[in-house]
């Protein structure tokens, strides 16, 4: 593509790009000539910096245009655009793009995800009572919904490495695993092999998924190491060690 020819006579207009630019900023905010661009024919853009302690590395572009054989300069547009140095806000993200885990509180509710690769599609009741029953609590038998292998993974590594798998510090001081605990609640379903629920009060995993080998110091079968209390003998009194002095009147 070839390149575009600069208006001579536009591009020497750099005061009546100046003025307006003035006619529209604040006072004191127009810096200097920082050059021109050709945009098409007869019409170029001015430049100037921008002073305003409110936008570093801003710009002001004034373009300016004329008609064909016309030699006065016509002013198009006036903007304030961002430089490569400008301080800028950063990238807009959608609502359901900007929330995190944890940001959910009373009241909230999340965007419907209808394609969201963590979920897929339910299973109908077939008639039978025993086969239903166990869709029900193994493959989400009435919802719309449920886990994808995608979306289970994720979960059971998100669970793995957080604070109630083998990695936290309360579980590398334990000395046992949930796994031989008798608070430990398996797990139904294809996750039963490396987590369960947590049901001692007296844990800091109370009522939380934990993966086998996690652990902590309320385990069912661990026993805090017994002292040997202090022995005291009796006392005894050395009749030769004993110094008997006269009192004084």
């Amino acid at each position: 593509m070839a390149a575009i020819k600069v208006d001579t006579m536009l591009s020497g207009a750099v005061e009546v790009a100046r003025l307006a630019a003035l006619d529209v900023a604040e006072p004191g905010t127009v810096g200097e000539h920082l050059g021109v661009q050709g945009e098409a024919e007869r019409l170029v853009t001015h430049y100037f910096a921008c002073s305003s302690r409110a936008y570093p590395g801003w710009r002001w572009a004034i373009t300016l245009s004329r008609v064909p054989r016309g030699r006065k300069a016509t002013v198009s547009e006036t903007h304030l655009v961002p430089g490569d140095e400008a301080l800028l806000p950063p990238e807009w993200l959608p609502y359901v793009e900007r929330l995190q885990p944890g940001d959910i509180g009373a009241g909230d509710s999340t965007p419907y995800v209808e394609d969201d690769p963590s979920l897929e599609g339910g299973f109908e009741a077939t008639g039978d009572e025993d086969v239903d029953q166990v869709g029900f609590f193994e493959l989400g038998l009435g919802r719309k919904r449920v886990l994808s292998a995608q979306g289970r993974d994720r979960a059971a590594q998100r669970w793995y490495d957080g604070s109630h798998g083998p990695s936290a510090e309360v579980a590398r001081k334990a000395s046992a695993n949930c796994t031989s605990c008798g608070f430990f609640v398996p797990m139904a379903g294809a996750l039963r092999s490396v987590f369960g629920v947590c049901a001692n009060e007296w844990s800091p995993s109370d009522g939380t998924v934990v993966s086998l080998d996690h652990g902590c110091g309320a385990h069912s079968e661990v026993d805090v190491e017994q002292r040997k209390p202090d022995h005291v003998g009796p006392l005894v009194l050395d009749d030769s060690s004993v110094e008997v002095t006269q009192g004084t009147e």
